[in-house]
């Protein structure tokens, strides 16, 4: 304690004890904090803030204080809301100005939309993300020798470069002997959508296709490998491909939704974690500014910010119940843009041009290589292990 901080307490404490005596002189009822042993003079302890009324009393007692409990949460729900919604930067630059009190805390505020989020999710049976594996039947074409040919996709007649590649890739003799279909694998994504609304559509020889893919990816590591420590080695990345790679696709080829559990699971956390990094992009673009804007000004802004994100999404669920996935994502990206340019040119104060530069540089690098990259790992991990 420093001595600034004894002086001021030994004047409180002082001070406390002459009113206590005044008001004992006066006849006036003078008690001790229950709390802290000091005198008491008014409805509140001025050492310790302790509330002179114990609770001790009836049960309409206890009641009535329940309900203002709740009034109270409930107003400072209402201006929270309000101000999140309405007014955007309004929360961090209160909590910049020391006006918190009818605020909700922000990290409190993030977590409950966060869980809101999460259990609206599951309350409803919506997944996140659901993939769903579509085989497409190739076209074959079959010249005068009996030979067959599929089109080579990356040829483009209207493209300088591509137009230079075959027009058409020949088909083994064996795999026409065998008449197996060919196919082309493609994935379509589903966001935010009832788990169950989307299912396999693979016909049985397409999943016999990619089950002999399997096999021929395994036969063609064992023929490049020679000696006993290569065949061990070409036998532990095989191993590792049939199980996480092939075991993945045919998870997802099988199950749509197989994804959607480790998503819920992982996240959260990993949004949790770029909150910081998102606070040192701010601090990075304001730091002329250090001396206005501590770093813990910026966490909070990145909260504010984070939170009104896990909002949209919320509003995004719902309008992907009854809106196209084009439609919802562009409402996603406008409505976040939106607000993080607002927000940044109420908390930071500074021109629109300023503002408008910044907000679109923060945005895109934390987007690119933060955001994005996260999401994109957390996608493969869920797939390759779930």
């Amino acid at each position: 304690m420093s001595d600034l901080e004894a002086i001021l307490e030994t004047g409180a404490a002082a001070g406390i004890e002459l009113a206590a005596s005044q008001l004992a002189r006066e006849g006036k009822p003078v008690g001790n904090c229950a709390n802290c042993g000091a005198p008491l003079v008014g409805p509140y302890c001025a050492m310790c803030g302790q509330e002179r009324d114990t609770h001790r009393r009836s049960v309409m007692g206890l009641a009535h204080d329940f309900i203002e409990d709740i009034a109270s949460f409930d107003s400072r729900l209402v201006h929270t809301a309000q101000a999140l919604l309405l007014q955007p930067g309004e929360l961090p630059r209160a909590f910049r100005e020391g006006r918190t009190r009818r605020y909700v805390p922000p990290l409190r505020l993030y977590f409950f939309v966060s869980l809101v989020f999460f259990l609206i999710l599951g309350g409803f049976n919506i997944a996140i993300m659901q993939l769903q594996v579509v085989a497409t039947p190739i076209h074959t074409v079959k010249d005068a020798q009996g030979n067959v040919y599929i089109p080579n996709p990356a040829y483009d007649p209207n493209d300088p470069d591509a137009k230079t590649y075959p027009k058409l890739i020949p088909v083994p003799r064996d795999a026409v002997k065998k008449g197996a279909a060919k196919y082309n694998f493609s994935t379509e994504v589903h966001f935010f959508k009832p788990i169950g609304s989307y299912t396999s559509t693979l016909p049985p020889d397409a999943v016999a296709r990619l089950q002999k893919a399997q096999v021929n990816f395994a036969m063609d590591v064992d023929k490049n490998k020679s000696s006993a420590a290569k065949k061990a080695e070409a036998k532990q990345v095989k191993g590792w491909f049939n199980t996480h790679v092939y075991g993945g696709l045919q998870r997802i080829s099988r199950d749509p939704a197989a994804l959607n559990e480790p998503l819920t699971t992982w996240i959260p956390r990993v949004l949790f974690l770029l909150l910081p990094l998102y606070a040192l992009l701010c601090a990075a673009f304001y730091w002329r500014q250090r001396k206005k804007f501590y770093l813990v000004d910026h966490l909070v802004f990145s909260l504010d910010v984070h939170t009104f994100t896990f909002v949209a999404l919320i509003l995004a669920t719902g309008l992907a119940q009854i809106l196209s996935g084009g439609l919802v994502f562009w409402f996603l990206i406008a409505s976040i843009g939106i607000y993080v340019l607002l927000s940044i040119r109420r908390f930071y104060e500074q021109s629109w041009f300023w503002t408008t530069i910044k907000a679109v540089a923060i945005s895109g690098i934390y987007t690119i290589f933060f955001l994005v990259p996260a999401l994109f790992g957390v996608i493969v991990y869920s797939f390759l292990y779930s």
